[in-house]
């Protein structure tokens, strides 16, 4: 799933190919990723680009008015195309839902694997309207977000687990599966620990993490292709997906908690006192 990262990075890459350019025509694909009816795709026809904004995982093409918002959830992805084909896309299996066209023949393609249909495309004259936006909270790498916000944040979560909080995009926007792996990995935090029983040490050191590793994982991204940020993001992982490896850190076997849809991996020497975690029902270290 594209986070705040790779989501902060596609933004930048947007905005260097798309600010300045019209909208030619947009091809909707697959009917299901359009989650607004008016305005139309069409309203955005001939239209400016003006910028491109990041919320939380969301990109919002601002246009004259009006703004394209898309999600690309878990299976999406933007495939930038610096020629596209005169003709329309007809619909069909494969992965491509929506494409923008602008106004010297080049854009991009959203697409998505899988059987699940989870990609969102909005057209609104308020990117507000959208609920999913409209209680984002609070974005980290912002100045705003210092660590009294963090502080706040985690006290108004009680004894809901680190793990969870850092996802919940209500809580604080951007952060996925993934980088709530690193980042209490490189804070030396349990995955499962309550969130408002940290030391006023454990607290400055996530909030370093949280600031850092979001920061070099778009340092890293900066100046890439789109096409090339996944393989980035991957290769840059310490401890997500990298169940059965040994940790960079310690050299201890790095484990995993699954869930029903999901994962978490984490080190045990570096995170738990080299005790593994139980599963999400039992929610605390084995003895």
């Amino acid at each position: 799933m594209p986070e705040m990262p790779e989501v902060e990075s596609l933004g930048r890459f947007l905005t260097d190919n798309c600010v300045g350019h019209s909208i030619a025509r947009i091809d909707l694909v697959a009917f299901s990723a359009l989650k607004t009816y008016d305005p139309p795709l069409s309203a955005l026809h001939g239209l400016e680009i003006e910028s491109v904004t990041r919320r939380g995982k969301f990109l919002d093409l601002s246009a004259q008015g009006l703004h394209l918002v898309f999600h690309l959830a878990r299976a999406g992805w933007l495939r930038w195309r610096d020629s596209l084909p005169d003709e329309p896309p007809r619909p069909s299996k494969s992965p491509l839902a929506l494409r923008v066209r602008l106004d010297d023949s080049s854009g991009f393609d959203l697409t998505e694997a899988g059987t699940q249909r989870k990609l969102a495309v909005y057209v609104v004259t308020d990117p507000l309207s959208i609920p999913m936006v409209a209680t984002l909270g609070p974005d980290p790498l912002t100045d705003e977000f210092d660590q009294p916000a963090l502080a706040g944040v985690l006290a108004k979560a009680g004894r809901a687990q680190l793990k969870g909080v850092l996802k919940d995009q209500r809580t604080i926007a951007g952060i996925g599966n993934a980088y709530s792996d690193e980042i209490l990995h490189a804070a030396k935090l349990s995955p499962f620990k309550p969130s408002n029983s940290l030391t006023e040490a454990e607290l400055s050191t996530l909030f370093a993490a949280i600031k850092g590793e979001l920061a070099d994982a778009i340092q890293r991204a900066e100046g890439l292709a789109a096409k090339d940020l996944k393989g980035e993001k991957k290769s840059g992982l310490r401890v997500h997906g990298r169940t059965g490896e040994k940790c960079d850190v310690c050299g201890d076997t790095i484990a995993e908690v699954s869930f029903a849809d999901s994962s978490l991996q984490y080190c045990p020497t570096c995170q738990t006192g080299g005790k593994k975690l139980a599963d999400r029902r039992l929610s605390k270290l084995l003895k």
